[in-house]
């Protein structure tokens, strides 16, 4: 994956893809359950997240209570340790995140250090299955330029919904 090629062309169309999931927030189409699904398989057959890594280099997931549990286990840590060593509280949410960016679970070849137990943030990242889709609309603009994925199913639904329906 060329992060630096994507990074040009998702702020080349970031505008307009902003604007197509705002317009979503308004106007939705009856079948998009359908829509988002069949073209979420087709996105998925050309990107692979694995050979990426651009959303653990520049967000952090939100950790549950049994994610921390969970990985400190695996790690062979108290829960308590865990999260002094590695989280911290975000003010306005109140959500447990990572101390830094990228994450400090991201290996030097770009691979996830503790892939068999990340936390369900991870795990449902990029969130394009959440039911319904219109929903998400803030948390796509925000990955837009975040993650290939997004961005690509974003645009596809663009010129398909634009293109067999009035809109």
């Amino acid at each position: 994956m060329d992060i630096k090629n994507f990074k040009k062309k998702a702020a080349k169309h970031k505008a307009s893809l902003t604007a197509f999931l705002q317009k979503l927030d308004e106007i939705v189409p009856e079948d998009m359950p359908v829509l988002v699904a069949e073209t979420d398989k087709q996105v998925w057959e050309t990107i692979d997240c694995t050979t990426c890594a651009n959303c653990c280099k520049t967000m952090t997931p939100t950790y549950k209570r049994s994610d921390v549990i969970r990985m400190s286990k695996h790690l062979g840590m108290k829960p308590k340790d865990f999260v002094e060593k590695w989280l911290r509280k975000e003010e306005d949410s109140g959500d447990w995140v990572n101390q830094s960016v990228p994450c400090q679970f991201l290996g030097a070849d770009d691979r996830c250090t503790v892939y068999e137990v990340r936390p369900i943030d991870c795990k449902e990242f990029p969130h394009h299955n959440k039911k319904p889709f219109d929903l998400y609309n803030d948390t796509f603009i925000q990955n837009l330029h975040r993650c290939p994925a997004t961005f690509t199913l974003v645009q596809q639904l663009k010129k398909r919904i634009e293109k067999e329906y009035e809109w």
